[in-house]
């Protein structure tokens, strides 16, 4: 049973959702999604670095590094978990463009202004008493914020409806809004979201906008299993929980037709520091 995951303490609950990436780094990496070329491009735009490094806070195993490399910006790549930093150094093998550090942003301690600070899919896990100030602290004058998050539902006739009945079986205690699945994160949400309102409360930031980015993913039925299994919500269930929800997931899947259809949103939140 999963009893022990009631949600009586959320942020004890975040703190152990925060540690468990690295379990499956190999399968977080071939599972998550990419971000929109569009999106790198308008990040670049906006930044206007003219040569200056950029920052990434959170760097996984690389799913945003690359793209960002690929403009020939140097980087220094932040990732507090080893097993997820190892992935992301044997994609970078070679460049001397990309720099790897292993350790927590708020307590990383950047050797240089940089002239843009992106997250992606991350941003959430950064202590709130002190992620902003430690943003601009790593931030040129009038250098750039750019946080992002990929959210998907799994569309199609009665399916979502099918897996939320899978999700009760299995799950009935634990927080709903944990799992992707079930219901869409609020990063993406604009200006009604928590990132859109702490930026603006923040009052060290200016020029805060949002952007918004539209895609479709498809996955195989065990290819959904394995990109739920890179989410840590899914990571901290008792190992029979989480397999025979799986399994559930897996049946549904494939009783409609072995393919699940990803209708993705990708919210990006762009600011600058003061001048």
């Amino acid at each position: 049973m999963a009893d022990d995951l009631i949600a009586n303490d959320p942020e004890s609950w975040r703190r152990r959702r925060r540690h468990v990436f690295g379990e499956a780094a190999e399968t977080y990496d071939a599972s998550r999604p990419g971000y929109p070329d569009r999106l790198v491009t308008d990040v670049v735009e906006f930044a206007a670095l003219d040569g200056a490094p950029a920052l990434e806070v959170g760097a996984g195993t690389g799913k945003a590094t690359l793209a960002f490399a690929a403009r020939g910006i140097p980087l220094t790549c932040v990732e507090p978990d080893p097993r997820m930093a190892d992935v992301l150094a044997g994609h970078c093998a070679g460049s001397d463009r990309v720099s790897v550090e292993v350790g927590d942003f708020e307590t990383w301690r950047p050797a240089a202004a940089y002239g843009l600070l992106y997250s992606a899919q991350a941003w959430h896990w950064i202590d709130p008493e002190t992620r902003w100030a430690r943003a601009r602290a790593a931030l040129r004058p009038g250098g750039a914020l750019a946080l992002f998050w990929n959210d998907w539902t799994v569309a199609g006739d009665g399916v979502e409806e099918e897996l939320a009945a899978a999700h009760d079986r299995h799950l009935a205690d634990v927080l709903p809004d944990s799992f992707p699945v079930l219901r869409p994160r609020s990063t993406v949400e604009g200006a009604a979201s928590w990132v859109h309102q702490e930026l603006a409360a923040d009052g060290g930031f200016t020029d805060v906008e949002y952007r918004r980015y539209d895609s479709v993913h498809e996955r195989t039925a065990r290819g959904l299993v394995e990109l739920l299994a890179s989410h840590s919500a899914y990571r901290v269930l008792p190992e029979d929980v989480r397999e025979a929800l799986f399994a559930d997931v897996e049946r549904v899947i494939r009783a409609q037709g072995g393919t699940a259809r990803l209708e993705t949103t990708t919210g990006l939140f762009l600011a600058r520091t003061a001048r």
